[in-house]
């Protein structure tokens, strides 16, 4: 078979990640243009020898290479126009979450891919990591209902200040962010969240008016579960405690400690996002005495792979997703709900009211 052709577009840090992946995955795929508006693809395509053709323009692109796939890491306000472009040109998508900036467009660039009969895959890095996939396991063993309890704040400064606060003319905090671990608590919870609501506050003038940089959302689900996400980004954002990932029901508790990942300077690399290191799993049955009847258990998983690999797992699961024709309507129909839940979190900071889904 003759290798496949994938366009990189955007080169920044998620971009470079998936551009490296297809680098050394050169006995099935060939990259044939890396597009970015700056310099990021000329620093890429450094890295990767100076192999590859350049553009600034994603549709002059996408019209010259030809692609059979595209891979989409630009900031959420494109990636619409981007996906149904490429899908209307015949390729497959591996699109960056969230899917788009609105529930009507995630929705759209769904049913583009169903007409084209193409694939495409949302950029769910923990789906991909084993010890997030245990995480998952051991949370459903916990009973119901279930309380549910994650953060990721980011005391971010230098070139990553740049990236958030890009980010921030777009979408907030909670929506870009909290679509990962929503998607987390519905595969915990294996149930549909009925209620939503949110608070946010804004640190700084160096973001839009209408925005955020801090925000904490509360989700109530069907079967009575709860959970809790909160993301702030910034040089004001306080590092502490940055890093909860934490879970409880009647039978226990299983919680991510990450004590490398947690260490202070480290809340704004993307390596000390996907780390575990290791599970805490606390069992709640007691004794007549109402004394503990079993010890903590901790799960130490030989199989945790840095973000470059977790990219690499991400691009592998993409190209078979392709080879052997998946059907990927579970995946995004996924994505879709996590993005529609993040955006009424959003609308409930922005209204002050609960949101019923």
């Amino acid at each position: 078979m003759s290798k496949l052709k994938i366009l990189v577009v955007g080169c920044g840090n998620m971009g470079a990640s998936h551009a490296k992946a297809y680098h050394e995955l050169n006995e099935e795929v060939a990259i044939c243009g890396l597009v970015s508006t700056g310099k990021s693809k000329e620093v890429l395509n450094a890295a990767l020898g100076n192999k590859y053709p350049l553009y600034t323009d994603y549709y002059t692109a996408l019209k010259e290479t030809q692609p059979d796939a595209v891979c989409i890491s630009t900031y959420p306000d494109t990636h619409e126009a981007y996906s149904i472009a490429a899908l209307e040109q015949g390729c497959h998508v591996f699109l960056e979450k969230p899917i788009a900036s609105t529930a009507a467009g995630a929705e759209r660039v769904v049913e583009v891919a169903k007409k084209m009969n193409r694939k495409v895959v949302v950029g769910y890095i923990l789906r991909h990591h084993p010890s997030w996939q245990k995480f998952i396991e051991v949370a459903q063993t916990m009973g119901k209902p279930l309380v549910m309890r994650m953060n990721l704040n980011q005391q971010s400064h230098g070139y990553m200040w740049d990236v958030h606060r890009n980010l921030m003319k777009t979408l907030s905090p909670i929506v870009d962010c909290a679509v990962h671990y929503i998607d987390v608590m519905c595969q915990m919870a294996v149930a549909k969240p009925v209620q939503v609501s949110a608070i946010g506050v804004r640190l700084t003038d160096d973001i839009p008016e209408d925005n955020y940089n801090y925000g904490q959302l509360q989700i109530r689900f069907d079967d009575g579960s709860v959970g809790w996400y909160e993301a702030g980004w910034g040089p004001m954002v306080s590092d502490t405690a940055f890093f909860i990932k934490d879970v409880f029901g009647p039978k226990g508790s299983v919680s991510i400690v990450a004590d490398k990942a947690s260490a202070a300077g480290e809340s704004d690399t993307i390596d000390s996002h996907t780390k575990t290191e290791k599970l805490k799993v606390h069992h709640a049955a007691i004794d007549e005495d109402n004394e503990f009847t079993k010890p903590d258990d901790w799960i130490h998983l030989k199989d945790e792979p840095d973000h470059q690999e977790l990219c690499n797992r991400e691009q592998r699961y993409f190209l078979d997703a392709i080879a052997n024709n998946t059907d990927l309507t579970a995946h995004l129909e996924d994505a879709v709900n996590s993005l529609k839940v993040a955006l009424a979190c959003d609308e409930s900071v922005k209204t002050g009211k609960v949101v019923t889904l």
